[in-house]
């Protein structure tokens, strides 16, 4: 299960926080201090970190510059009540990932977590993914059958890269719904379910691969 690392001084807030994301699916971990958080660190990397910058014993610009500088692939959220533009741009240009300015619903940070970490999947995503006789290329956006184009839309072929991205592994309906859609629309679950049935028929033989998991929803490969 995804692990976020909350450091946030105020004990409402980290609260509301890691219960929002565990209410979401997510493991979440609370820190008060810095020194905590290192020690957490040390022992196991988290897939994301929300960060306050108003903290009892390090301020957390410093805190992003050390992340920044020894694992530059864990993705980073500010997550502070200093508005200003100068402080939002030191962050960004320091390598936050986004910038959250309390006070802020939780359904927007819910939507800002899973979009920065949808970014952080895509960017260390291999290019080219093949099974058997598929192959598809992020890079180019094409998937071929056999060496033949197959023509796909953009959510089929958001939703072929999710499979293959998790080969062996059952992809619920929420989760390529949240995933292909996002949260910005009410999407069914039935549109899942058309989506899969083109895909099957523009792959081709190919097709046979997205294998339906009773009562969950699709995977490819064992």
């Amino acid at each position: 299960m995804t692990e976020i690392f909350v450091v946030e001084d105020d004990e409402n807030i980290r609260e509301l926080v890691t219960y929002a994301l565990t209410s979401n699916g997510f493991e979440a971990a609370g820190f008060e201090r810095a020194r905590d958080f290192w020690r957490a660190v040390s022992a196991r990397l988290p897939a994301l970190v929300l960060l306050d910058i108003m903290l009892p014993d390090e301020d957390g610009i410093s805190i992003l510059k050390k992340l920044k500088s020894n694992y530059k692939k864990l993705p980073v959220i500010m997550l502070t009540a200093k508005g200003s533009e100068l402080d939002k741009v030191k962050g960004l240009d320091l390598g936050a990932d986004d910038y959250i300015t309390k006070p802020f619903s939780v359904l927007e940070l819910m939507s800002r977590v899973k979009a920065v970490l949808r970014r952080w999947e895509i960017d260390t995503a291999p290019e080219i993914i093949n099974y058997k006789s598929l192959s598809l290329d992020a890079g180019k956006r094409s998937v071929k059958v056999n060496g033949a184009e197959a023509a796909l839309t953009y959510k089929e072929f958001e939703v072929l890269l999710l499979l293959l991205q998790n080969q062996g592994k059952a992809c619920s309906r929420d989760k390529i719904m949240d995933r292909v859609w996002g949260y910005e629309i009410e999407v069914e679950s039935r549109t899942v379910d058309v989506h899969i049935k083109t895909l099957r028929q523009k792959l081709g033989a190919a097709g046979d691969y997205i294998v339906t998991v009773r009562s969950v929803g699709y995977k490819i490969g064992e």
